[in-house]
């Protein structure tokens, strides 16, 4: 029998450009703000760097969520992701190399506010192609290739601060470069294979019930507040993770702690691919997120408990690879539950807010929790939203 046009799947060379691409959209912005932007601010703002930071980071993170819903109503309405990914590839390489040229906080503020809207222009589309190119029968596949990004912005960071390399100018270039060297090759030679059963309207068939074509949408909210919770323990880690290992362990230090990430992040992609794999084969697309909040949440016991350093590097392990295969298979399983195809870039944009809300919270979050109950109790609040996480995904209808 001759296989149905939903039935075929996507080129595995489009899968693998793909994959690249949204790695080097990692790199865009994971070693600039979390290494070379501090440096920056710390140059131009010396008296006051964390403040300064917490100003610019507040400001990024307010206009990154408001241009990645635009950016992605845009190309739903113009229907040329590729135009987009391309300006935007232009317009956030050229403002990264122009941070050099800013001459006091304020104006690398105004920058950075300009080239989140540029690199958002970029991000917001190239993730809606996905949806129009990727059959669900091959999403989790997606998702443990997508497994790939973060591993390269971490690793893109340590390489461009290796001293010596390179000077602060260079740097930044370099990054632009690998970025362009990253994303451009999909839109050039990605060459997918047409879906326009993926582009068309799933509309509920007319004799389905009214509580079969809510579950839709309440699946997708549930997909929303889970990532949304997930996050929130992600960023909090991520944030304090060398500070809490030194209260531990003095001479823990952040070439260590980096070691120990990189480790969770190299070892979270085989996991990925694997469990991606698994989800297609058995069409379960949600467990395999339900199991990674409910390990995460147990990782975030672990290091509640630990009194020793070996305790906290296996809780953080655990927490961390769970963790990493969540979000990586979030990211792809998310386009198999959106109801609308035309106007999945602005739903994706919605969803992105769990990438950058987490950030608002998770400070005020950490010096509520942290003076009075320590890290301890940081960590059993973020694994009570990681169990939370677990329930939703666990109760939600296909």
């Amino acid at each position: 029998m001759e296989p149905s046009r939903t039935q075929v799947g996507q080129s595995e060379r489009f899968l693998w450009l793909y994959a690249l691409a949204v790695a080097g959209g990692a790199v865009a912005y994971v070693p600039f703000l979390t290494l070379l932007l501090p440096v920056r601010v710390g140059e131009l703002e010396a008296t006051d760097t964390i403040g300064a930071l917490a100003y610019i980071a507040f400001a990024g993170a307010i206009s990154a969520s408001i241009s990645n819903i635009l950016f992605g109503w845009l190309s739903d309405i113009t229907r040329n992701r590729r135009g987009w990914i391309l300006a935007g590839l232009l317009l956030s390489s050229i403002l990264l190399i122009g941070v050099r040229k800013t001459g006091n906080a304020s104006e690398l503020l105004g920058l950075i506010v300009v080239w989140q809207i540029g690199l958002n222009m970029m991000l917001a589309p190239l993730a809606a192609w996905a949806g129009d190119c990727v059959p669900d029968m091959q999403k989790g596949k997606l998702g443990g290739l997508l497994a790939f990004a973060p591993a390269l912005g971490a690793l893109s960071g340590a390489l461009v601060t290796i001293p010596g390399i390179a000077d602060p100018d260079a740097r930044l270039a370099i990054v632009a470069g690998i970025v362009v060297t990253c994303v451009l090759p999909v839109v050039v030679f990605g060459k997918p294979v047409a879906m326009p059963h993926l582009m068309s309207r799933a509309d509920v068939d007319a004799h389905a019930s009214q509580d079969h074509a809510r579950q839709p949408r309440s699946t997708v909210a549930r997909m929303w507040l889970a990532r949304l919770l997930v996050q929130i323990a992600e960023a909090a880690l991520f944030a304090y993770l060398l500070i809490w290992f030194a209260t531990i362990d003095a001479d823990f230090g952040d070439n260590r702690t980096a070691t120990v990430f990189t480790f969770v992040l190299a070892l979270s992609i085989p996991l990925a691919m694997l469990a991606g794999r698994w989800s297609d084969r058995n069409d379960r697309p949600l467990l395999p997120l339900s199991i990674g909040a409910g390990i995460g949440a147990v990782g975030l016991v672990v290091m509640g408990i630990s009194d020793t350093l070996t305790g906290a590097i296996l809780g953080y392990v655990v927490f961390g690879l769970a963790t990493s295969v969540f979000l990586a298979l979030h990211s792809s399983q998310t386009l198999r539950f959106l109801p609308k195809p035309a106007t999945r870039g602005r739903d994706l944009g919605i969803f992105n807010l769990t990438n950058t809300v987490p950030s608002l919270i998770m400070p005020w979050l950490t010096l509520a929790l942290v003076p009075l109950f320590g890290f301890d109790g940081l960590f059993f609040v973020l694994a009570a939203l990681a169990v939370i996480a677990t329930v939703l995904l666990v109760t939600a209808k296909r």
